[in-house]
Formats: C-alpha cells, sequence, structure tokens
C-alpha cells in the first residue's frame, strides 16, 4: 500500500518523462503535510486548535513516518501543523520516497547529466497500475462520490501545493474547493484537512520567500 506522501509524488511526477510537475520547494512542502496527514489518518496525532498533538506515539512500521512520529512526541512544547511541515520538509525526504518506489518496482530511476556536466534523475513510471488505481480513487471523488479521510486529505494537499490543476486538469474547481472545505465532513475530519492544507501553503509561501530574498 502506498502512503500519502508517495501517491502525492506520483501524481506529481509525468508518467512518461518522469519530469516534476511543479518546483521543488511546492512538492516539499506537499510531502511534509502528506506525513503530517498521514499521522492524522492513522490516530496518532490530532491536527486541531491550530496545534498538533501527539495521541498515540506506537509506530506505525514505516520509517518516514515512524521517525517523525518519535520527533513530534519527543518535542517538549505544542507546535503548529505548519512548523512541523517546515521542519519535516527535505530535499532528502522526497529523494528518499522516490527511491524507495524505484526500489519496489512502481518507478523507473534515470541518471543523466544536462549538458554533459550538471546530474539529473527523472521517475518515470514502470509500473503504471499503481498510479492509475490512485487516480481512479481520487476522480471518484472528484466526480462526486463520498470521499474517505484518506482521499480528502491527499486532496487537500494537491491543492494547496497547486498539484490538483496539473495532474487533474479537468476537475471541476467547486468540486474542490467543496472537498478542502471539508462542510461534509466532521469536526475532527474537518480540522484535518484544514490544518494540512493551511501547513502546506504557508510552507510554500515561507519558502518562496526565503528563495527570492537569497538570490
Amino acid at each position: 500500500m502506498t502512503t500519502i506522501a508517495e501517491e502525492v509524488l506520483l501524481l506529481a511526477y509525468g508518467e512518461q518523462d518522469g519530469k516534476q510537475l511543479i518546483g521543488s520547494t511546492e512538492l516539499n512542502a506537499a510531502l511534509g503535510g502528506a506525513l503530517l496527514g498521514e499521522l492524522a489518518v492513522a490516530g496518532r496525532i490530532d491536527l486541531a486548535d491550530k496545534k498538533a498533538t501527539v495521541r498515540d506515539a506506537t509506530p506505525l512500521g514505516d520509517e518516514e513516518l515512524d521517525g517523525p512520529l518519535a520527533r513530534m512526541a519527543a518535542e517538549t512544547k505544542a507546535r503548529k501543523p505548519e512548523w512541523w511541515v517546515q521542519k519535516l520538509q527535505t530535499d532528502k525526504l522526497r529523494k528518499r520516497l522516490l527511491s524507495r518506489l524505484a526500489e519496489r518496482g512502481v518507478l523507473d530511476e534515470e541518471r543523466h547529466k544536462v549538458l554533459g556536466i550538471f546530474p539529473s534523475t527523472r521517475y518515470p513510471e514502470r509500473d503504471p497500475r499503481v498510479e492509475l488505481e490512485i487516480r481512479e480513487r481520487v476522480r471518484d471523488v472528484l466526480s462526486g462520490a463520498v470521499p474517505d479521510e484518506r482521499v480528502t486529505v491527499l486532496i487537500a494537499i494537491l491543492h494547496a501545493a497547486k498539484i490538483d490543476r496539473k495532474a487533474f486538469p479537468d476537475a471541476s474547481k467547486e468540486r474542490i474547493k467543496e472537498i478542502v472545505e471539508g462542510g461534509w465532513a466532521g469536526k475532527a475530519v474537518s480540522d484535518t484537512i484544514a490544518a494540512v492544507n493551511a501547513a502546506v501553503m504557508t510552507a510554500v509561501i515561507a519558502s518562496a520567500v526565503v528563495t527570492t530574498t537569497t538570490s
């Protein structure tokens, strides 16, 4: 089974050319948000009242989730979801997840050099069935099916990082807004959606400001 972060990655890369559909700044923020969303969906943390609170520190058996969970459990000060997304998002996380998908045979890992000098890696699909299943679940919800919490969090992250319109260009903006605003859901789910969406957006903006001021 793929994690939400892996699902974000598969939808954020071109199937044939293996190139990112968005910049690394946005994608890294989306992955940080996906880790928080996964932990919330799994009942390990609560995202409410502008705080990320650990409910259950029991490991899930996935090092990319258990590491952040342990860090959150060890943190003595209450932190906002935005703070954690900033801490969790890194190029290294993205590359580890991509390599993991390549090791499982979902993606290919093609290394080459741009202009014969600059190293670059692309990740075209090797086994399209995994992404097709993800797309089917998302499309069903975008077409009107009642979403579960997991798909809703995924769509909220895609929207916050501006992947939604690139991965699903025909999707209704009104339907995406309806899902992300979470009016159909209970308070716990609505809180999770709102927190993840806001955290990713904040991280994207903050990273863009840093990039602009240092360039």
